[in-house]
């Protein structure tokens, strides 16, 4: 009897996880905040309506936002005995692209958000060509990770940047000033220390800041030497600098 009770109980639930008792009609889709946001929530809401909430498959959801670049991932919350919520983080556009043909969004992580409408005043990146999809790479991923590591508050304040020679990724901002980077990585605790330069009521003079070790910035004052800063480009060739 014992078996039979549990043969029978296995049965009931194998049977109840795909019943249209649990299925999925409620459903509430958070974290989309882009301009594809319809069309996200849309195939969300269908790949959710064919589960239950005893059987979620989150693979499927994935796979139906697999085409849409702003989307990195997705996470969900079932409420039996019909709702599910589904979380979605996403890449929002920093900056914009431009091979003078063509311009393209960029997330932080420097890949491309094509058909996403970028809104606001983002700085602009210009690269030899830009690539169908994916991610841009070489020294135009460099610039653009340090461009998309930007405070908020500072990013529309961006004028150029480009790759200097010793100096790595500079980045200049309105009134001038160079921003010397160096290599893109620690580019959050860079930004930081350059943010808190700006900030110095006690420097009124600047024409660098260098964050390459953003422990010791070095500051330099309007008198002194600082190469010129390479216009927003990724060409092959080095860029070159004026001491």
């Amino acid at each position: 009897m014992v078996v039979l009770a549990a043969a029978l109980a296995i049965a009931y639930f194998a049977w109840l996880r795909d019943s249209s008792l649990v299925a999925i009609r409620d459903v509430r889709v958070e974290g989309v905040t882009s301009s594809d946001r319809g069309r996200i929530v849309a195939a969300l809401t269908r790949a959710a309506r064919q589960m239950t909430t005893l059987h979620l498959a989150t693979d499927r959801l994935e796979s139906a936002v697999r085409d849409m670049p702003t989307v990195v991932s997705v996470s969900a919350d079932p409420s039996f005995p019909h709702g599910l919520t589904i979380h979605v983080a996403e890449r929002l556009p920093v900056l914009i692209a431009t091979d003078g043909d063509r311009s393209v969004p960029v997330a932080a992580d420097g890949s491309l958000l094509g058909g996403v409408d970028a809104g606001g005043d983002l700085p602009k990146l210009g690269v030899d060509a830009l690539p169908a999809s994916g991610r841009l790479s070489g020294r135009a991923l460099a610039e653009a990770l340090v461009i998309g590591a930007a405070p908020a508050p500072l990013r529309p304040l961006i004028d150029t940047a480009g790759v200097s020679g010793p100096y790595g990724v500079v980045v200049t901002m309105s009134g001038g000033i160079q921003l010397r980077f160096g290599a893109a990585h620690n580019r959050q605790t860079k930004w930081a220390a350059a943010a808190a330069v700006l900030s110095d009521p006690a420097l009124d003079t600047l024409t660098y800041v260098d964050v390459r070790v953003p422990q010791r910035p070095a500051v330099g004052g309007s008198g002194s030497p600082t190469p010129a800063a390479t216009p927003v480009t990724s060409s092959p060739s080095p860029a070159t600098t004026t001491p």
